[in-house]
């Protein structure tokens, strides 16, 4: 079973159904939100049902569809798993299941490609976040990625610290009481880029009192100082709940500033009238010419449109291809589609979450390459 990487993503991206169409089925399998095993197989069945009816003259997807349905019926390890990401084709053989430990939207697509953007989406959404708590005499550390959230603290050596808190208990000179904290912190870093040299986590999140949160910050090895998101308002000996919450909306905080960034930097080429194109005949044109760089979209943006059977371009009106004069066939998401064409094109794609600007300039947009 793949693991979730941009590496995986792309080499889906780049596959192609020859023989028959690729199922790709995504499905919200949250015991949070779908308690009894029961309540799970009438979800399934219910969107299965919808993709049975409209492929029912296709005898490789009523497979794939069916092999689905025994996926889930056979059982999935609810505990971890949140959703699931199936591509399918039986004609050629083709079975990719990835268990993701985070919420998807039920979803499914038969298209000549894989339908990979909710699993870029994903992927994007949840980058691996440090996360780093003292006081004057504990410290802890965390990674929380894709819904999880690991503790560190082993590393920090509780018998040190233990030792050094009796020591100060019984009294010793304030300046040397100064210099064991100052010492504290330091330590406290170095654990924190021993972890990052072991699981490369993109942004760090700190949580101290006011007094030493500064002092902590100064202690950081450069490369955590560039990479540091914001502080936590949880006190060290916050239960595993508490620290988990706080690392989410530390999470969402940082994806919601990055979109917005993007957003602002297309707006400004737009506007300019150079190296960015707005609304979704524009970006279409533009990934036909390979000259999309990062595509923005806003998410749950759906629109019919046509690709060409022959050469795969894709466009907002059809029926005749614009490039061969072949006659196109109409699908159903054009912006999967668009989607899936800038992944195959190494492009970054960013979906981004209640951005009103995006949604202003047609809820797609590109920066381009030239």
């Amino acid at each position: 079973m793949p693991a979730l990487t941009e590496a995986a993503i792309r080499e889906l991206a780049s596959i192609k159904g020859k023989s028959a169409p690729v199922t790709s089925c995504y499905l919200d399998v949250d015991g949070r939100r779908l308690h009894r095993r029961q309540d799970l197989e009438h979800e399934v069945e219910r969107v299965l049902r919808d993709a049975r009816s409209r492929f029912d003259r296709d005898a490789s997807v009523q497979r794939d569809l069916d092999r689905i349905e025994a996926l889930v019926r056979r059982g999935i390890d609810r505990s971890r798993v949140r959703g699931l990401a199936v591509f399918a084709c039986s004609a050629a053989g083709m079975w990719e299941v990835m268990e993701l430990p985070v919420r998807v939207h039920n979803r499914i697509v038969v298209n000549n490609m894989p339908a990979v953007g909710q699993l870029e989406a994903v992927l994007r959404e949840h980058e691996p976040i440090g996360v780093l708590m003292a006081d004057r005499q504990r410290a802890r550390m965390f990674v929380f990625e894709m819904g999880r959230l690991v503790e560190r603290s082993e590393l920090f050596g509780q018998a040190q610290r233990e030792s050094d808190k009796g020591e100060r208990d019984r009294g010793v000179d304030p300046a040397q009481q100064d210099e064991g904290t100052r010492q504290h912190l330091r330590n406290a870093a170095n654990v924190a880029f021993d972890v990052w040299q072991q699981h490369r986590f993109e942004h760090l999140a700190l949580a101290a009192p006011d007094g030493l949160a500064g002092d902590l910050e100064a202690s950081l090895h450069p490369y955590l100082r560039r990479r540091l998101s914001g502080r936590l308002n949880v006190p060290i000996g916050a239960a595993y709940g508490e620290v988990l919450a706080a690392a989410q909306a530390i999470e969402s905080k940082v994806e919601r500033q990055r979109e917005a960034v993007l957003v602002d930097k297309l707006r400004a080429a737009v506007g300019a009238g150079r190296l960015g194109v707005a609304g979704l005949p524009a970006v279409v044109d533009a990934l036909a010419g390979h000259r999309a760089q990062t595509l923005l979209v806003s998410q749950g943006y759906v629109e019919s449109g046509w690709r060409c059977d022959g050469c795969d371009v894709l466009a907002v009106m059809g029926r005749r291809c614009k490039r061969c004069g072949g006659e196109m066939i109409e699908v159903d998401d054009l912006v999967e589609e668009t989607v899936e064409e800038a992944l195959a094109q190494s492009c970054q794609v960013e979906i981004c979450v209640g951005n009103a600007d995006l949604d202003v300039l047609g809820r797609i947009g590109a920066l381009l390459r030239f």
